[in-house]
């Protein structure tokens, strides 16, 4: 049966690898459909057997359950395709769509505004969703419209204004629907060089701050103004702190990073235990960015942290 199906489409499919933490257990049933139609075609495949639906997309900012997902992931890492208007300096892109290769298509084009993208590990659909940001900017900031797929399978068009954006937030993250392509707003004319080299600063920028030779969701918690969340976690002295393989990253405190064989577990339990004793200290309690998929067992366990420094 699942052969005939018009969408790929398999059981017992383990989700460390479609993730950036590279942890996660399996999903009942795993469906990467590389057209709108065929997004439809799993939602109503999920829908005539009343099983719960989960959208994935590129993995970055997710922390996936040691325990799995139940029903039916979605992902979106298949649907690619991007178009330029040269005229107007708008592109549209599928909602798998790499940020950092749109970043550089725009950049060899002289076209500014999608500088920010070049280091986030992520995708257009997860950067709708989770208005996506860095160095200042988002993708609030230059998108115009963005189409999705409703439970129901109805293709709905996305205004900035309908999606509400604020900081790292969306309308999407309370509504079951697919973000399938996104349109945005660049500002053409530039000079090619000048682009590219600004892009490759903001690049180097993040590399040289950033931990990105180890696992991680990218920043683990929004920033409580006016202070960071990584300067607070570092003031508690928590830089290099560990559950189990899960450290908080002596490189930069807001990154959670695995180590090697960490578990979701690890990580989520270093999260509270980091919640814990900002609060403590600053009476401030730091906000997860990072989204949690499946079913984690109450971390009242909150297993000891330990300084490897």
């Amino acid at each position: 049966m699942v052969q005939q199906l018009k969408f790929p489409l398999k059981q017992n499919v383990s989700l460390a690898s479609f993730t950036s933490y590279r942890v996660g257990g399996v999903a009942d049933w795993f469906a990467l459909p590389k057209t709108p139609e065929a997004v439809i075609a799993s939602l109503a495949w999920a829908s005539e057997r009343e099983l719960p639906i989960t959208f994935l997309g590129g993995g970055s900012n997710l922390l996936v359950s040691d325990r799995g997902v139940r029903g039916l992931v979605v992902g979106t890492r298949h649907l690619r395709g991007v178009t330029f208007d040269e005229a107007t300096g708008a592109f549209t892109a599928a909602a798998g769509e790499p940020l950092p290769n749109l970043a550089w298509k725009a950049a060899r084009r002289g076209w500014r505004g999608f500088e920010w993208a070049v280091g986030i590990p992520g995708t257009v659909g997860g950067a709708v969703f989770m208005n996506a940001g860095a160095h200042g900017a988002c993708a609030a900031d230059s998108l115009i419209e963005a189409k999705a797929v409703t439970q129901s399978g109805e293709i709905v068009t996305l205004t900035p204004a309908s999606l509400k954006f604020t900081y790292r937030t969306s309308s999407l993250q309370s509504q079951m629907r697919f973000v399938t392509q996104a349109t945005f707003q660049l500002h053409p004319g530039h000079d090619p060089d000048v682009v590219m080299a600004e892009t490759q600063a903001a690049l180097e920028k993040r590399h040289s701050t950033q931990p990105y030779h180890l696992p991680s969701c990218g920043s683990v918690f929004r920033n409580p103004l006016p202070h960071t969340a990584g300067w607070l976690i570092e003031q508690t002295g928590l830089k290099a702190w560990k559950i189990g393989q899960a450290q908080v990253s002596p490189m930069h405190a807001n990154f959670i990073v695995n180590t090697g064989g960490a578990t979701a577990d690890n990580v989520l339990n270093l999260i509270h235990s980091v919640q814990d004793r900002v609060e403590e200290k600053w009476s401030v309690r730091l906000h997860p960015e990072v989204r949690l998929l499946g079913s984690f067992e109450p971390s009242a366990n909150r297993a000891p942290c330990t300084d490897t420094l």
